[in-house]
């Protein structure tokens, strides 16, 4: 395992930014702010942005430090969507072997161990806005421009977004919003459940963010916020089939070093202080269910096919 980074705020990134809360700390902090970088170019998604982030991603993973991520991108624009200066390219691979870049980045914030909260401080279109809907919490300047315009670029939805759209904001708004193509405020009602929160000034939507990740990180364990999230998107299909996964995972967190302190601090009304990750509690129903394999096929099984 590479080794942790003694601060987040001098990494070498190129088109992101990540800095400690507070900034002014030498060391990595509990929250992490991750900001898009493109200063000239509206933050628009890059093949360079994509590992950033999936890099990016897998750091907080394994860092037992950092507890919540705060997402925003610099400037005026979240970001503009893919960089239409650099353009779609096809047919350098097998089409089945091709993995979005919006897709990697969107399942590495999904498979994100410690909770993401939005904070789109201005408009967001494509994978601009499709990479956030796998965050815990989104919030937007209200008058941001939101935009599923696929249609308009002769494409479909990517990054998952077909998965957690509908989810999001129910069928017949996810519809509207890819059919029409267009841009609509954050706070239309064609958003309704996308936003936890619409502010009238750009400049707050940060500050709103931090504020609530500084109540998540003081109150509450990233071992039971990730679990939780899971059990709402990979549920088992069925209220009965929910009820034993949901009996089977309480048995065990019975048990767990964040459930006594949650219990023993509101006792004692005092802050609690969980420690608990998923590499040292214990959850023997995790995963439940059957991972999918989407690497790509090996060079060397590519060379064996063609023969």
């Amino acid at each position: 395992m590479p080794s942790l980074p003694t601060s987040y705020n001098s990494l070498p990134w190129k088109q992101i930014k990540t800095t400690h809360h507070p900034s002014s700390s030498s060391t990595p902090t509990p929250i992490i702010v991750l900001t898009l970088y493109r200063p000239n170019n509206h933050n628009a998604f890059t093949g360079t942005m994509m590992e950033e982030l999936v890099e990016a991603y897998d750091l907080f993973n394994k860092d037992d430090r950092v507890k919540c991520i705060v997402f925003t991108g610099h400037g005026r624009i979240f970001c503009a969507g893919a960089d239409l200066d650099i353009g779609f390219k096809g047919g350098e691979e097998r089409i089945n072997e091709h993995r979005d870049g919006g897709g990697r980045v969107a399942l590495a914030i999904a498979r994100s161990l410690k909770p993401t909260i939005g904070a789109l401080q201005g408009s967001a279109v494509g994978i601009g806005i499709t990479m956030t809907l796998p965050m815990n919490i989104r919030l937007a300047h209200s008058s941001a421009k939101i935009g599923f315009v696929f249609s308009r670029r002769g494409l479909v939805m990517e990054a998952c977004s077909s998965f957690y759209l509908p989810r999001l904001i129910g069928h017949s708004r996810a519809m509207q919003a890819v059919t029409t193509g267009a841009t609509y405020r954050a706070d239309d009602k064609v958003w309704d459940g996308l936003f936890a929160e619409t502010l009238e000034r750009a400049e707050d939507v940060l500050p709103r963010a931090l504020k609530i990740a500084e109540d998540v990180v003081g109150n509450t364990s990233v071992v039971s916020t990730y679990l939780m999230k899971e059990m709402m998107f990979r549920d088992m299909g069925s209220a009965e089939g929910t009820h034993l996964l949901d009996s089977r995972i309480l048995y065990e967190l019975f048990s767990s070093a964040d459930n006594k302190e949650g219990v023993q601090s509101f006792m004692q009304k005092r802050p609690a202080k969980f420690t608990g990750a998923m590499g040292n509690t214990s959850v023997s129903a995790y995963p439940w269910w059957t991972p999918i394999d989407i690497g790509t096929v090996a060079k060397q099984e590519k060379t064996k096919s063609k023969l």
